[in-house]
């Protein structure tokens, strides 16, 4: 809350959100004013105070409860808020605003003559909430109609504990999204890569060319990841891919792969590990265009060489 005294818990809160700022109208132009009496100085205030009066009392008319505002508060508007019974929460991030409109079910208002009842966002509960050893407060939004916006908070003992935290979320929440775009899955383990190098071995004898010998060397880049697993598995990383190689072109399945957890058995199906298949599709992109750009590099040109 902008104001220490304002109430910290507001029931079935009508929520007003504003994108313009409690201050009296600037002009566009450059403009100076000259105030050399005192009688000048009160009507100049008296004006202030009136448009503060006049904000506050918009916010009232329309049956707000709650202030949700993007810019900051000039003092003047924010002791009059609080006198008026108004709780008002300012400096909220565009992006914030947004979530706080879809899941209240309100509008983002541009300017005061444009807020009207209809566009008030309604919450079953709204209150502020400390938390931890620290002085930090959060403003909880809840029992809204439409909360699909969710925040997550995450502390940590120290700065790299929590950076870490962020990164592996947003990986899950990656994730999430690939498996909402396409549902589709490959398995993980590097069967998908030792699968896809046999079948790219299988193609390279259809080129009697040099090409061949291009495709064969991108199913050796293919076997790196599965190596790459063995070896940070502390097993033999050869005999290991080579095992497992051998036995999806046996049995025909190409779920085998390297068994990182020595749970006993090759088969990621079984161990239900997977990968989304649009994530392993960028994967393989991404590596062979990076190559493909090393490869036209057809000379360095040093300092030296001027």
């Amino acid at each position: 809350m902008s104001h220490p005294q304002m109430p910290k818990k507001i029931e079935d809160a009508k929520i007003a959100i504003l994108t313009c700022p409690f201050e009296p109208p600037k002009p566009k132009t450059k403009h100076k004013v000259d105030i050399d009496t005192v009688e000048k100085f009160q009507t100049l205030r008296q004006q202030e105070q009136k448009y503060f009066d006049d904000m506050v009392q918009k916010c009232k008319d329309v049956g707000a409860t709650l202030v949700i505002c993007q810019w900051g508060f000039d003092d003047e508007a924010n002791h009059l808020l609080m006198h008026r019974n108004l709780p008002a929460v300012r400096w909220v991030g565009g992006v914030e605003l947004e979530l706080i409109a879809i899941a209240t079910g309100g509008r983002i208002v541009p300017r005061f003559q444009e807020l009207t009842p209809e566009k008030l966002g309604r919450a079953g509960l709204v209150r502020e909430r400390s938390f931890g050893t620290t002085k930090d407060k959060m403003l909880y939004i809840e029992h809204c109609a439409n909360s699909r916006a969710v925040t997550i908070f995450i502390r940590g003992g120290n700065k790299m504990m929590i950076e870490e935290t962020k990164r592996s979320i947003h990986d899950a929440l990656c994730v999430a999204r690939n498996l909402i775009r396409n549902n589709s899955i490959v398995y993980g383990g590097g069967s998908a890569e030792i699968s896809c190098s046999i079948a790219v071995e299988a193609a390279a004898d259809k080129y009697p060319g040099v090409e061949q010998y291009a495709i064969r060397a991108f199913a050796d880049a293919l076997d790196s990841v599965s190596i790459a697993l063995a070896e940070n598995s502390g097993l033999q990383p050869i005999e290991t891919l080579s095992a497992v190689k051998s036995q999806q072109i046996k049995e025909n399945n190409p779920h085998f792969g390297i068994d990182c957890n020595d749970v006993g058995t090759n088969d990621m199906r079984e161990q239900n590990v997977f990968e989304t298949l649009i994530g392993k599709q960028q994967q393989i992109l991404l590596a062979t265009q990076v190559v493909k750009m090393i490869l036209k590099i057809d000379d360095v040109i040093s300092p030296s060489d001027y």
